[in-house]
């Protein structure tokens, strides 16, 4: 019998890469969780195959309203649940708190309580995967790699909602024995990147400086970080393999996964790069621009992936300029393409 696989957060960029991945590789019949009113940009390249039900389908339900989770996992019952959907920009966070932690807390604790009821009521067991962050770290010391028994310390609301949605992910797979392990994965990105994040608005910035839309002046915020970058595309792989372990019983429910790049980056170092495939690298300015400043940040984020190189078969393989060179490429073409995205 064909397994289901059901992604949350699917119109986003690693839920659409998921959803890619598992048409590509797997004989899964995909299901995206997706709220009507959703940008489509990430998943137009799908929409054939959903129309024709082929392989793919969408399913209209969020987060916030607990009836349409419980309606949808009635009505589906996947076999393996990717839970990505969140509200996932931490600057965003300082301005709207209450939204994140409803969201990403109660949010991720209703899909889980109506898998535990179906659980306890048809003996449904699906494996759920429970997307948490680096961010639950926050603010560690330099010098120090992070590993799983990390101490968490948030450093923005996003933050925080992590560290709630990391804590359900591993409660529910205790008390309850539900097949969940979680993933705190590094910076992520590559394209499909949204624009608010700090490297897809540099390259994004470059795309329209090289269209004549934008000023030859790269507007950013804080460039005092160091952390390790990794392509979504590379995180979707990583995901898929902890999940067939999970369900093949080597990960004890609840267990918890750092999944990072290998290569860092001082951010100045990511703006050198990226302006350095620009056809106007040579006109091209940095400017500090204060709106774009957080009250408080994650400065440092170095990981240890040994753990999860104990349970899976798994590096990185996209390197990094390859990334950040397909990052701005992807802007470029959705330029080229009339989308002009905003000055954010």
């Amino acid at each position: 019998m064909t397994k289901k696989a059901l992604i949350t957060g699917f119109t986003g960029q690693v839920g659409s890469q998921m959803a890619d991945f598992l048409l590509e590789n797997t004989d899964y019949e995909v299901v995206g969780m997706m709220r009507w009113q959703e940008p489509m940009d990430n998943i137009y390249h799908l929409t054939d195959k959903i129309n024709k039900k082929d392989k793919i389908s969408v399913y209209y339900a969020d987060l916030n309203d607990y009836a349409s989770l419980e309606r949808m996992l009635n009505e589906v019952r996947p076999d393996v649940i990717f839970h990505l959907a969140a509200q996932s920009f931490p600057k965003t966070s300082f301005n709207i708190p209450i939204e994140t932690l409803q969201t990403n807390i109660v949010g991720t604790a209703s899909l889980l309580e109506v898998v535990r009821q179906l659980k306890e009521r048809d003996d449904y067991s699906p494996v759920v995967h429970v997307c948490s962050s680096s961010e639950v770290y926050g603010r560690a010391k330099v010098g120090e790699k992070l590993a799983e028994d990390t101490k968490f310390h948030g450093a923005s609301p996003y933050s925080i909602s992590k560290i709630g949605t990391d804590y359900l992910g591993q409660f529910y797979g205790e008390a309850y024995g539900i097949k969940t392990y979680v993933t705190r994965m590094g910076t992520h990105t590559g394209p499909r990147r949204s624009d608010v994040f700090f490297e897809s608005t540099v390259a994004k910035q470059i795309a329209l400086i090289e269209a004549g839309l934008q000023e030859p002046i790269i507007k950013v915020g804080n460039l005092s970080s160091v952390r390790t970058f990794q392509d979504a595309r590379d995180a979707v792989r990583a995901y898929y393999l902890l999940s067939i372990e999970s369900e093949k019983g080597n990960v004890s429910c609840g267990e918890a996964f750092n999944i990072a790049g290998e290569e860092a980056y001082k951010l100045p170092e990511v703006i050198d790069l990226l302006i350095s495939f620009s056809t106007k690298k040579d006109e091209i300015t940095v400017e500090t621009d204060t709106d774009r400043l957080r009250p408080i940040d994650a400065d440092y984020q170095m990981f240890d992936n040994t753990k999860i190189r104990k349970f899976i078969d798994w590096k990185p393989e996209i390197p990094t300029k390859k990334m950040f060179e397909d990052l701005l490429n992807h802007w470029r073409k959705e330029i080229t393409n009339g989308r002009v995205p905003l000055s954010r």
